[in-house]
């Protein structure tokens, strides 16, 4: 997938956020999802290299 696509899909996520709950929250969460890739968090509460089964 290239990058202009996910930059597709994150802006329609980021514009239903905005619809949804208001421009505060959609930059909120996107700081705090950018917080989280810094800090090498996961965004499923599992710890990095656990296998989904």
């Amino acid at each position: 997938m290239s990058k202009d696509r996910f930059f597709t899909e994150l802006g329609i996520i980021a514009e239903a956020m905005i619809k949804a709950h208001g421009k505060d929250f959609a930059m909120g969460a996107l700081v705090l999802a950018a917080r989280w890739i810094a800090e090498d968090k996961s965004f499923t509460g599992r710890a990095k290299g656990d296998l989904v089964q």
